[in-house]
Order: C-alpha cells, then structure tokens, then sequence
C-alpha cells in the first residue's frame, strides 16, 4: 500500500512537472497537455471544441480502437496525432496530463485505475460513476483535487441544473425528469449503456440536484426530421415557497449553462401545477427545456451530444488551470 501511495505521488509530481509552457509573441501562453480516449461520435465533437475555443488545453492526441474510423481520420487531416491502439497510446505519452475517456461505461471500469496508477487525470463522459459527479455550474471546482471525476450523462448535464435551481429555493421532495433524443443522435454505445444512464442520472439528481427522491425517463425518439433535445423537469415541492423566486432561480441557472451550451434555452416560462402525489397533493414545477447543438461535428439535433461536450471542456479547462496555478505556486 505504501508503494503504492509513493508511486501515485511521483506520478502527481511529474503531471505538475509536464505543463507545458509556450512563448507566443510577448506573452506566455501556458497550455496542459490532453487526450481523447474513444474516436466516437463524443470524441470527434469533443475535438472540435478544444480546437475551436482558445484556451489552456493543447489536445496532443486522440486514440480509438478502429483503424479507419471518422474521427481519427479527421484528427490526422488537421495535424493531431490519432491511434487505434486505445488506452496503450495515452499510456504511453507521459506529456498528457488530463484524458477524456469517451468510451463506454464498461470501457472506463477497465481503463481508470491504469490511468490513476500513470498520474493522469480523467474526466468521464461515460456513466460508470468512478469518480465524484460534476455539473459546471453547481460544483465545477469542488473536486478539482480528484483524480476521476464523473460527467454522468446527457441528461444529468441537461436537467440537474434545472433541479437545482428548484431546490435552492425551496425542498425538492420528488424530481421526475423526461429527456427526449434523436434516435439519429444515440449511437450503440449509448444504447448499450442505458440502463447505466438512467441509474446514474437519478443518482446526480439527488446527490448534486437536490431533490429527496428522482427518476429519470431516456425517451429515444425516431422522428424523421431528428427533433432536437427536450427535457421536461417535474419538481414536487413543499406547500411554503415563492413562485417568482423559483422562476427567477431557474432562468439565472439557464443564463449561466447557456454561457458554455449556447443552444441551452427554456421552451416556456416555467409554471407550477398542482397535483396528486404519493406524498398527497403537492405543488409542482413544471420546466420545458431544450438543447440545441453548436454543430461543431455533430449536427443541430444532437444537442444531448453537445451538452455533455461542452460540459467536458468546462471542466477540462478548469482543471488544466488549476494544475497551471499549482505548477506557478511550486516555482
């Protein structure tokens, strides 16, 4: 065990030791090494936002496991380096600090500890549930420390704010969430995960939410035009509260995910109904949202894609600033 421990620190050390520094014209543009591991739908996207937004990640490499998959041929065509040999190829890139593990829940049980043991830090986009669940606007920096840590799903990333904008008001007795996706937009990891999906969101929903009791309902939807994402939040709640604090709550958390998802918007004012429950007849908050995508790879329609990529690369530039403070601190 103590071995074990010492070898976690050294790894820590060399992961603070690695930040990259880089001179750009007269100022210095510091920039933490990352990965992408999984070449899929969620991969590719997640490319092309840390492509497309200046911050301080540098992606240095995208690994999959099918040779001749869209994603990494696209990373080559604009100079990333890409592998089909999966983890090995992160594991064997000391320079990479942080990695997306894009892959699928049962993928991840398997890949995380190697990861841990070779000091890098994850950020999970699968539903396997690791590490500590992290929802940007909520608890962006409450484990910035940790060395996994869970983006629990679509979903999760969608909804949880909406509850929680609720329960910081008043008590969230019961929260039912409804998310509707393009069945265009679910790939076969996705749908191999669900039963996953649907456990780990309920569990976000009471642990970062709020709400005293949850479920979430997965509605995979055929239409042809794809429909865009739409989520309905119902939050029962105590008798005593305040209709236009709980409106005014929800807009604000929605001004605020909106800043990182810009297609994140309410369909209508939210309103309160009353009805029967099991706890007897409660006041409910009915919130109808949707979630349009940026199209960065994936089209308009997949905002349920979107959502949790942009919510990976707030968080994954949270993290490499913090380990950029830590390397500033120690000179």
């Amino acid at each position: 065990m103590k071995d074990s421990f010492s070898t976690q620190i050294r790894a820590r050390v060399s992961v603070l030791l690695n930040v990259k520094v880089r001179l750009k014209g007269d100022n210095f543009m510091s920039k933490v090494k990352v990965g992408i591991l999984g070449s899929g739908n969620i991969g590719t996207d997640l490319m092309y936002k840390i492509l497309n937004n200046d911050g301080h990640m540098e992606l240095s490499i995208i690994a999959g496991i099918v040779p001749e998959s869209e994603g990494l041929m696209r990373a080559r065509s604009m100079g990333i380096r890409a592998s089909h040999e999966g983890i090995a190829a992160i594991l064997e890139d000391p320079d990479v600090q942080i990695v997306f593990d894009a892959t699928s829940a049962k993928a991840h049980r398997q890949n995380a500890e190697a990861l841990r043991a070779a000091g890098k830090m994850v950020i999970d986009l699968t539903p396997a549930a690791i590490g500590p669940f992290v929802v940007p606007p909520i608890n962006l920096n409450e484990h910035i420390n940790a060395w996994n840590v869970n983006m629990i799903s679509c979903g999760g990333q969608a909804t949880i704010p909406l509850v929680y904008a609720v329960s910081r008001i008043v008590s969230v007795q019961y929260a039912e969430v409804i998310t509707t996706t393009a069945s265009r937009s679910i790939g076969p990891g996705t749908r191999q995960n669900i039963d996953e999906f649907t456990y780990t969101t309920a569990q976000g929903l009471q642990s970062i939410g709020g709400a005293k009791i949850a479920r979430a309902i997965p509605v995979i939807n055929s239409a042809d035009p794809p429909i865009i994402m739409t989520n309905t939040v119902y939050a029962a709640v105590e008798e005593d509260f305040d209709e236009k604090a709980i409106i005014l709550s929800i807009k604000d958390m929605v001004d605020e995910v909106s800043k990182y998802v810009p297609g994140y918007r309410l369909k209508v004012t939210p309103f309160i109904d009353y009805r029967d429950t099991p706890w007897g007849r409660l006041p409910v908050v009915v919130i109808l949202n949707e979630v349009e995508g940026s199209e960065d790879f994936l089209p308009a329609y997949a905002g349920n894609l979107d959502i949790m990529t942009a919510s990976a690369r707030r968080v994954g530039e949270s993290y490499a600033q913090h380990l950029l403070k830590m390397k500033e601190v120690r000179r």
